[in-house]
């Protein structure tokens, strides 16, 4: 089983690495090393945030799937039907993740 409380803290890892490869781009977007670090990071970013969704909820918009998301039933209205799981909870910043 995956630990909820140690992939959100991974992903808010890579999350910080991205934003600061981000902010280092805005004024040097010519650097090859910081343009291949930010594809890097940013690969592992949606691969975090995929686990994260298809094994709890989804953190982004982005990883919101009706067909996919929440298959464990965990904290939904709306269990073993097809459904919007962005307000399936709690999330982690409401203690989902502790």
């Amino acid at each position: 089983m995956i630990d909820q409380k140690n992939l959100l803290s991974q992903i808010n890892e890579i999350s910080f690495t991205v934003n600061d490869l981000n902010l280092y781009l805005d004024t040097h977007p010519l650097d090859e090393n910081a343009l291949n670090a930010f594809k890097d990071a940013m690969t592992q970013r949606k691969q975090l945030l995929q686990t994260y969704a298809d094994n709890f909820e989804p953190l982004t918009m982005n990883c919101i799937c009706p067909d996919s998301n929440n298959k464990t039933n965990s904290n939904t209205k709306y269990p073993n039907q097809r459904h919007f799981t962005w307000s399936d909870g709690p999330l982690p910043w409401e203690g989902g993740a502790f």
